[in-house]
């Protein structure tokens, strides 16, 4: 297991080196040597002032956030969670919780299990919430932040349990935004293709999912999820790539589950089918052959028939299923479209008016 560090960045670094030189070149008397001199003392104070201002926040941000992350068992697997309100709701990640019905959570600041229910599970955007049978003195929810405010750089922190270990904190930046990322259906993912994913160079590790990603404003900005692997080197983790569900998916979907039960508006579109990915004569991936589709759906009121093999949405190329679903993710329900697809042999377009998932 290998463990990793936290340091503030040597931001003033650069100011610094300048400083340096500059006396280096500077004359032995007169008060030119005296300011210069002045202003590599200040230089060199600021260096443990700014790192000093840095650590202060990453501990002021943990003490704030880190009562609101919870490690969540679920039979043999272990997770993380968010709480979500003063009435014992927490939000993790549909994958932590599998098919399991029952939980024991352990809270930052409380050793002794509690026990837990789930309220439901939506694995097409892996995210779940479950339901303390008995709320805690103290519990306190966190704060979700907006996600439309999340930019490239801002420094976050990743609190969570990796590998059992609990109360863990990692840190890094926002990597990227917008990222539309398709989980693998094996190794404990859902399948699920999720968009709008907040990319982070802060460690996301087996144990960290359901956790928390947080800005230094103290504010939940996403649900870690997964990390990339790198299918050179045998499917391992791809260090410095994590990705997070956005905090704006994340409240849409648990207020629907906490006031109905279920998901009843996705936000998702959707073609209708049922696909597979078929191949063509040189074993390369060819399109989605249609393997059944929906009554009354998008794809059965524009024409689309089992047996189709459907090559393109919009002006993007379609080869494989993931490729489809990455392409429904960046549409929204209602919206129409182009569908092209061959049927015996020939190629045919048709508008469609996407549904919902």
């Amino acid at each position: 297991m290998n463990a990793s560090r936290t340091r503030a960045p040597r931001l003033p670094l650069v100011a610094l080196v300048c400083s340096v030189a500059l006396l280096s070149g500077c004359s032995d008397s007169g008060s030119s040597g005296r300011k210069e001199m002045s202003t590599t003392q200040a230089a060199q104070a600021a260096v443990p002032a700014a790192a000093g201002d840095l650590q202060s926040a990453y501990q002021k941000v943990i003490k704030d956030v880190l009562p609101s992350v919870v490690q969540i068992q679920a039979s043999g697997d272990l997770g993380s969670g968010v709480v979500y309100d003063d009435k014992g709701h927490i939000v993790t990640n549909a994958h932590v919780v599998g098919n399991e019905k029952t939980f024991k959570v352990t809270t930052a600041n409380n050793e002794n299990e509690l026990t837990a229910t789930l309220v439901y599970s939506y694995p097409e955007q892996d995210l779940a919430v479950i339901k303390l049978d008995k709320v805690p003195d103290g519990l306190r929810p966190a704060a979700f932040g907006d996600s439309a405010k999340v930019q490239v750089g801002q420094i976050v922190l990743a609190m969570g349990s990796p590998l059992g270990l609990s109360s863990s904190v990692t840190q890094g930046i926002v990597s990227a935004t917008g990222r539309t990322v398709s989980e693998s259906g094996s190794g404990g993912g859902t399948g699920a293709t999720i968009p709008n994913m907040v990319q982070t160079s802060a460690a996301i590790n087996p144990g960290n999912s359901g956790g928390a990603l947080v800005n230094l404003d103290g504010q939940v900005i996403g649900i870690p999820t997964l990390a990339a692997v790198d299918p050179t080197f045998g499917d391992s983790a791809a260090p410095g790539i994590g990705f997070a569900i956005p905090a704006s998916m994340v409240k849409t979907v648990a207020d629907q589950i906490i006031e109905n039960g279920k998901v009843t508006d996705s936000g998702r579109a959707a073609l209708g089918i049922t696909g597979r990915t078929v191949v063509d004569d040189s074993f390369q991936p060819a399109g989605v052959a249609v393997v059944e589709v929906k009554n009354g759906g998008a794809a059965d009121k524009a024409g689309i028939e089992a047996g189709d093999v459907i090559t393109q949405l919009g002006d993007t190329s379609i080869t494989t299923i993931t490729s489809l679903s990455e392409a429904l993710a960046a549409d929204r329900p209602g919206q129409k479209t182009s569908v092209t697809f061959t049927r015996a042999g020939s190629a045919k377009t048709v508008k469609v008016t996407l549904g919902e998932q």
